[in-house]
């Protein structure tokens, strides 16, 4: 059976619907998922999984990482996830020059660590919509298939 490590970082609620939604289309299809609130989780806890999720908003008019998923991103470098599927999802205003900036900046993280990208990066607008449902559906799809391929 396939695991999955989510962790998320939410302020108004929104990224922690997006990661639950996730959660459930992924247990869904028979993926093992333990979700976790950024803070309660060290990065070397990834090794324990097959997929490496992280949900993340993004901070500020200028695009910052949210202070309590820094330790979290900056944990993730010089870590070796060789054999690691990953993802990276997240919320945003657009009204902001950096929309969803969090989600590029964890995108590149991981992919430094050796992990492969199992599926496009998705960014939601403040509230969950139906379409960005589906796509969160298709991109538990996507992940479960990539790493069946990749692993």
């Amino acid at each position: 059976m396939l695991t999955a490590i989510i962790v998320y970082a939410s302020l108004t609620g929104n990224t922690e619907e997006i990661a639950f939604l996730l959660a459930g289309y992924l247990r869904d299809l028979n993926v093992k998922v333990n979700l976790y609130e950024c803070t309660r989780i060290k990065a070397s806890e990834f090794r324990r999984a097959d997929l490496c999720i992280v949900a993340t908003y993004t901070y500020g008019s200028d695009g910052d990482l949210p202070y309590e998923i820094e330790d979290l991103y900056f944990d993730l470098e010089g870590m070796d996830l060789s054999g690691k599927t990953y993802a990276v999802i997240g919320s945003g205003e657009k009204i902001y020059n950096f929309y969803c900036k969090s989600v590029d900046d964890f995108d590149k993280q991981f992919h430094k660590t050796g992990a492969k990208k199992g599926a496009e990066s998705i960014k939601i607008e403040s509230r969950v919509t139906t379409e960005d449902k589906e796509k969160l559906q298709q991109m538990a799809i996507r992940l479960i298939d990539f790493h069946h391929v990749n692993a």
